[in-house]
């Protein structure tokens, strides 16, 4: 059993993270590996032998015999003869080992002044790899090894074994004030933040109303611009004066080479449409013809007041003014529901006797 340095709690011989708090226990691993051989033991301090040994005791060859004292004892056995100075020569002695001389005390080193050095840290033991302990329990979810059920962490790499499931992100609506959330207090501003909500509401609602005819209009007005437009044709034209053989219906007949002809300025043509409309553009072709000499041998109106009225009754007026220049000119006007269209001649030009105010073409278009 290892002891994790952190938190005191036991963890098995082979685990390397702490089960408990996930802490590393491999720093406070201090036993050696199986198989890392040990430090050789000293060997012990010999012993000094002594190299005299004592004579061992031989009686005396003249100490008489002792005698048991006790009364009535038998007499002891008298005592051998001791052996002559021929037996006891060199010859009858074993030969003595050689003495053996005694180590020289060892003398310690002095002990010198040193400088203080940088802790070095303790090499890395290279231990075998320890068989996998087999475990009940669900497998870690980074390395799928498998751990006790009781383990918080992982005990290889340490990650949590229950991880708590992350909140969805909320949608980009509740980040933006005021439907952010935020932690209810004794005095929130629950009451203030509704009142800003409906005032908020109040005012779009107020906006939209009034300006909802200039949103309609832009609306339509971009319709118009995608839109591709579309020729329409009158189905009753009325002049309030014309010159004979120069009628109002020639300005709807696609020739450019007759014109209606007005006697003066204030002369007016009104053009009925069978059914409401889209009025997109006006196209204009003033004078007597689009070539130049047809078109400076009669006098032409520089201004002309179109007045639009819709299906409803409501009217539309808007000044028009024309260059002096043969050739088509196109007035945009973008008005809804239409129903009749009226021109009024007005600033004319070249007007002299003999000679009337001339309108060539006159085209609308409505929005297809």
């Amino acid at each position: 059993m290892r002891a994790c340095p952190t938190c005191g709690a036991s963890n098995g011989s082979a685990d390397d993270f702490c089960g408990n708090c996930g802490a590393y226990l491999g720093w406070s691993d201090t036993t050696p590996a199986p198989g890392t051989p040990s430090p050789a033991s000293a060997p012990p301090e010999p012993t000094p032998r002594d190299t005299t040994a004592a004579p061992a005791s031989a009686p005396a060859a003249n100490e008489p015999a002792s005698v048991d004292p006790s009364p009535g004892g038998t007499p002891a056995a008298p005592p051998a003869p001791s052996p002559t100075p021929a037996e006891t020569g060199p010859a009858a002695r074993p030969p003595r080992p050689p003495a053996t001389p005694a180590p020289e005390a060892s003398v310690p080193d002095p002990v010198l002044p040193v400088l203080p050095a940088k802790p070095v840290a303790r090499r890395p033991v290279v231990r075998s790899e320890a068989v996998r302990e087999e475990a009940a329990g669900v497998p870690c979810p980074a390395c799928d090894t498998p751990n006790l059920p009781d383990r918080r962490f992982c005990r290889r790499c340490a990650a949590p074994l229950n991880p708590t499931a992350k909140p969805a992100p909320l949608p980009w609506w509740r980040t933006v004030w005021p439907f952010r959330r935020r932690r209810a207090r004794a005095s929130s501003g629950r009451v203030v933040r509704g009142l800003v909500i409906l005032a908020v509401l109040v005012a779009l609602c107020a906006g939209g109303f009034l300006l909802l005819p200039a949103g309609r209009a832009l609306i339509e007005d971009t319709r118009d611009k995608m839109g591709t437009p579309k020729a329409v044709t009158p189905v009753a034209i009325a002049a309030s004066a014309e010159i004979p053989r120069h009628p109002a219906k020639n300005t709807t007949d696609g020739l450019n080479n007759r014109y209606w002809g007005a006697p003066g300025p204030e002369a007016s043509v009104t053009y009925t449409f069978s059914k409401p409309f889209r009025l997109v553009d006006v196209l204009i072709t003033n004078g007597a013809s689009k070539s130049p000499e047809a078109y400076a041998r009669e006098a032409r109106a520089l201004r002309i007041d179109l007045e639009v009225t819709t299906e409803d009754g409501e009217k539309h007026t808007k000044q028009v003014t024309l260059s002096d220049k043969p050739g088509s000119q196109p007035v945009p006007t973008g008005i809804s529901d239409v129903k009749t269209i009226r021109l009024i001649l007005h600033s004319p030009t070249g007007l002299t006797k003999g000679r009337h105010l001339a309108l060539a073409e006159v085209e609308f278009f409505q929005r297809s």
